[in-house]
């Protein structure tokens, strides 16, 4: 665990890419080989359940440091991070331990689950006392399931590749699934990364690493001619590659989960296929005899499911539509030009269950514009834009040719700053993390909006909640977001959340309504779950909107005029 903290600390402390890289290949290249299994594990990503409840965490931390539940609190509020917090407050070790990583997860933090609560916190008390500050922070973060530090996983496959000699798209395939959570690190699966050798196709399940497309920000006639292009339907469902070798079937979602029994019609489908296929495509709930597929929250209630019922399967079938040929008879096809793999593909699946991504054809740029204007009301999210000449990458590079989503506008909203929350990382201290609420009608004027907005103030200051007057003018809170302001804006709105906090909830702020945003999201629909009725996808901060009065934001009526049809 000592030397995983000394990588931490040194991951943290910097910016640099090549000295990221540079102390993760000098980490693997001395770690145990069963220490280096679960650090790449943790670093790419991989995210094991939660071990233990923050509650005992935090009551346990309490009590060793001897402090009052209000000096806790204000320790954690001044920090914004509970692993922090316990890391500072506990008192000094009794001992230093100079057990590995593996020996630590495996040993100590997984037989966590499960147990009752004071044999938890006996068992953490006794862990503690082994560690330093850093070890502790990365105990908590790790029990907790949130280790996040600055590395990309492609950054991992560089470094493995550096430590090992091998090439970095070898290492890339062979990663392929090792952060699914059914799939223990080991010694031996870490052995079986860094081999010597360019044959990576040891297990027959798995499947190539994705190929990422880059969002279009300039006009397409920058591009070149249009008939240099395919085009495609960018659809809003679950990317997966489709496996089928040995006698067997595997999908795998685009975050290498392993995800083939939760679609057992796709694999049924895929029986069709010959040995040796492998296909890219999306996942899509989609209806028998339906012209489009439907929306992405129909596909979500079904992931949701634990069971698959009959009636679940009936409710909210799925389809696979495939768009890239990868593999046929055995053979990596990667490689190949776009336009040939496409032609292949079409002639591969002609005969089977499965769909083909149609081309959205057009003579210029200005007829795709003309498709693309249509995108929502066929129930996708804009074109996908695809080189005739370009391999099949990995991951969001462009040496291999170049993939574009040029999606629609998203949808947009001016809504109210109403609660907030400190960030994590270097923005811990920094409240970045926001809720926002629309009216519940519209304000007949600035005056009735502003007396709304004291009676908020005025219940807050007797620790009561607002009259619930149905007919009352008041903010209804319908998304969180926490992106898409620089770090100066951030700074800006956290002094005046500083400047306004009416109340707070342990880390969370509510705020005198004096905010508005422009908050853009991907899609909306309707949900029980929510007190708006409205869930949105993907929200995002676009931009402050000093120049617009609070009684001038929208309302739910605004928010319900933009969910789809019903189906």
């Amino acid at each position: 665990m000592r030397q995983f903290a000394a990588l931490y600390l040194q991951l943290d402390a910097s910016t640099a890419t090549s000295e990221k890289v540079a102390a993760l290949a000098r980490y693997f290249a001395a770690a145990p080989a069963e220490d280096a299994a679960w650090a790449v594990y943790f670093l790419a990503g991989g995210r094991p359940r939660q071990l233990v409840p923050a509650a005992v965490l935090r009551a346990t931390a309490q009590q060793l440091a001897g402090l009052d539940d209000w000096l806790f609190e204000a320790c954690y509020q001044a920090v914004g991070d509970l692993a922090e917090t316990i890391a500072h407050v506990l008192p000094a070790p009794e001992r230093a331990s100079d057990d590995g990583l593996a020996e630590w997860v495996e040993q100590r933090l997984l037989p966590l689950r499960g147990l009752a609560p004071a044999e938890q916190a006996a068992r953490l008390a006794e862990q503690w006392a082994a560690l330093d500050a850093t070890g502790r922070f990365l105990h908590v973060k790790l029990i907790g399931g949130g280790f996040r530090v600055g590395v990309s996983r492609l950054l991992v496959q560089r470094a493995l590749a550096e430590a090992s000699g091998l090439d970095a798209k070898c290492i890339a395939q062979r990663m392929m699934g090792y952060t699914d959570a059914r799939a223990t690190p080991s010694a031996e699966r870490y052995r079986a990364l860094v081999a010597p050798g360019e044959d990576a196709a040891t297990d027959a399940g798995r499947p190539y690493p994705f190929f990422l497309a880059h969002p279009l920000q300039a006009e397409p006639a920058t591009l070149g001619p249009v008939a240099d292009w395919l085009a495609e339907w960018k659809y809003d469902g679950i990317r997966a590659q489709l496996v089928r070798r040995a006698g067997g079937c595997w999908i795998w979602s685009r975050g290498e989960e392993l995800v083939t029994e939760r679609f057992p019609e796709v694999v049924a489908a895929a029986a069709a296929l010959p040995e040796g296929t492998v296909l890219d495509g999306e996942i899509l709930a989609w209806r028998p005899g339906d012209e489009r597929p439907a929306p992405f929250a129909l596909l979500q209630q079904r992931i949701a499911r634990k069971t698959l019922t009959k009636k679940v399967l009936a409710d909210a079938p799925v389809v696979f539509v495939a768009y890239d040929l990868l593999e046929a008879g055995g053979h990596d096809l990667r490689a190949v030009p776009q336009h040939e793999r496409r032609a292949r593909l079409e002639a591969l699946l002609a005969a089977t269950p499965l769909r083909v991504s149609p081309e959205v054809q057009a003579p210029d740029w200005a007829g795709l514009a003309a498709w693309r204007a249509q995108a929502r009301e066929r129930g996708v999210e804009g074109l996908m834009l695809k080189h005739r000449a370009a391999a099949y990458g990995v991951g969001r590079t462009k040496a291999d040719g170049v993939w574009w989503k040029w999606k629609i506008e998203p949808y947009t909203v001016d809504c109210v700053l109403v609660y907030a929350q400190a960030g994590h990382g270097r923005r811990a201290s920094v409240y970045t993390d926001y809720s926002f609420a629309v009216w519940n009608r519209t304000p007949q004027d600035a005056a009735e909006a502003e007396a709304a907005v004291e009676a908020v103030a005025a219940a807050a200051g007797r620790g009561a909640a607002a009259e619930a007057d149905p007919e009352a003018l008041r903010l209804v809170p319908f998304a969180k977001a926490y992106s898409g302001l620089s770090d100066a804006e951030f700074a800006a709105v956290d002094r005046v959340i500083r400047q306004t906090t009416l109340e707070k909830f342990g880390p969370v702020r509510s705020v005198r309504p004096t905010l508005v945003f422009e908050l853009g999201f991907e899609g909306l629909a309707e949900s029980g779950r929510h007190k708006s009725g409205i869930a949105v996808r993907f929200p995002r901060m676009l931009r402050l909107r000093p120049d617009k009065p609070l009684h001038e934001a929208d309302t739910l009526a605004t928010l319900r005029a933009l969910l789809p049809p019903a189906r």
